[in-house]
C-alpha cells in the first residue's frame, strides 16, 4: 500500500477543497491512499503556538508524516506570487528531512488558489517546487493529454492544479479544475505505485 501526504495550508478553504479532490484522485489508484495534513497558521507580531490538533479539519503535519509518506501533494494559497507563510514555516523546519535524504526520489505534485486569474498561480506553483527539488524529489505535473487542461477558462496549468477564487474567495471551483485535481492526484499515485514495483 503507497501513502501519499496531501500536505496544504488553506486560509478560506480553497485549497482545503482541492486537496480532497486530489486526495479521491489518489485513491482511485488500487492499493493508494491520501493522508491529509494541514499546517497551523503564524502569527505577524510574535512566534505564537497553535493547539496541537485544530478545531476542525484535519491534524496539523509534522516531519513524521514526511518521513512515513510515499509521495507528496503540495498545495497553499497564493501570496504575491509564491506560498504561504505558514506553508513556507514548516517547510522550513524540514532540515533534517534534507540532511538524511530521507525525502529524495519520493514523487511531488503541487497545487494552488488564486484571486485571480493572473494573480500568480505559476510561480506560486514553481516556488513550492524549489524546496521539493532541493530535498531530492521528482516533481510532477499535469500532461496536456489531459483535456480539462486545454478547456479551462479558470484555473489548471501543466505544472499543477490550480484555481480562481475571486476577489472574495468565494468561488466554486469549476468542472475543469476538479478534473484537473483528481487528474494530478491519479497521476501521482500512479508514479508511486510504479516506482514502488521497481
Amino acid at each position: 500500500m503507497a501513502e501519499i501526504l496531501v500536505l496544504y495550508y488553506s486560509r478560506y478553504g480553497n485549497v482545503a477543497e482541492m486537496a480532497n479532490h486530489i486526495s479521491h484522485g489518489i485513491e482511485s489508484v488500487p492499493q493508494c491512499s491520501a493522508r491529509l495534513r494541514t499546517v497551523p497558521p503564524v502569527s505577524t507580531v510574535c512566534e505564537s503556538t497553535e493547539d496541537d490538533v485544530p478545531a476542525s479539519g484535519p491534524p496539523y503535519a509534522s516531519n513524521d508524516d514526511l518521513k512515513e509518506c510515499d509521495g507528496l501533494a503540495l498545495g497553499s494559497p497564493t501570496r504575491f506570487g509564491n506560498m504561504a507563510a505558514p506553508l513556507k514555516y514548516f517547510i522550513d523546519g524540514t532540515s533534517d528531512l534534507w540532511l538524511s535524504g530521507t525525502l529524495i526520489d519520493k514523487p511531488a505534485a503541487v497545487f494552488t488558489s488564486t484571486a485571480s486569474l493572473h494573480g500568480g498561480q505559476e510561480t506560486t506553483l514553481l516556488s513550492m517546487m524549489l524546496p521539493l527539488l532541493h530535498q531530492g524529489m521528482m516533481v510532477i505535473g499535469l500532461p496536456y493529454s489531459e483535456p480539462a487542461l486545454m478547456t479551462t477558462a479558470s484555473g489548471g496549468t501543466p505544472y499543477g492544479a490550480s484555481h480562481v477564487a475571486g476577489q472574495e474567495s468565494n468561488k466554486a471551483l469549476t468542472e475543469e479544475e476538479k478534473q484537473l485535481c483528481f487528474a494530478l492526484g491519479k497521476r501521482l499515485a500512479s508514479t508511486c505505485i510504479r516506482l514502488i514495483e521497481k
